[in-house]
C-alpha cells in the first residue's frame, strides 16, 4: 500500500496481528493491518473490534445478527464468536495488511 492510497483518508491506524485467525484471508500472526477508524460498517467487512466483557481487541468479519453479533474468522479451524450487540464496540475497518517477514 503507498502513501498515495492513504491520502486525504483520516482517522488511520495500524495494529500488529496476534494469532491465525485470519489466515484464510492471507492475513498472518506477525502483519500489520492498517485500520480506518468508524464506528459504522456493512455486513460482511473485516473489522477490529473491542469486547467489552473479555477486555480484548480482535479482527473477524462483522455480521450484525438480531440481538447478537457474529464475527467471523477466516481460519476453516475456528469457530465464530457470538456475543451480545451491546458487548461489541468497532474500532475500525481493514484497508491494507503489510506482510511480516522474518
Amino acid at each position: 500500500m503507498s502513501a498515495d492510497m492513504l491520502r486525504g483518508r483520516e482517522g488511520i491506524y495500524a495494529l500488529r496481528v496476534k494469532g491465525d485467525s485470519m489466515m484464510d484471508a492471507l492475513i498472518k500472526d506477525g502483519d500489520i493491518v492498517l485500520m480506518q477508524y468508524t464506528k459504522v460498517v456493512e455486513a460482511g467487512e473485516m473489522v477490529a473490534v473491542w469486547l467489552k466483557k473479555e477486555g480484548e481487541v480482535t479482527l473477524k468479519r462483522f455480521f450484525p445478527e438480531e440481538k447478537t453479533v457474529r464475527l467471523e474468522p477466516a481460519n476453516r479451524q475456528m469457530q465464530p464468536i457470538y456475543t451480545a450487540a451491546d458487548n461489541v464496540e468497532i474500532q475500525g475497518r481493514v484497508i491494507g495488511v503489510i506482510r511480516y517477514a522474518p
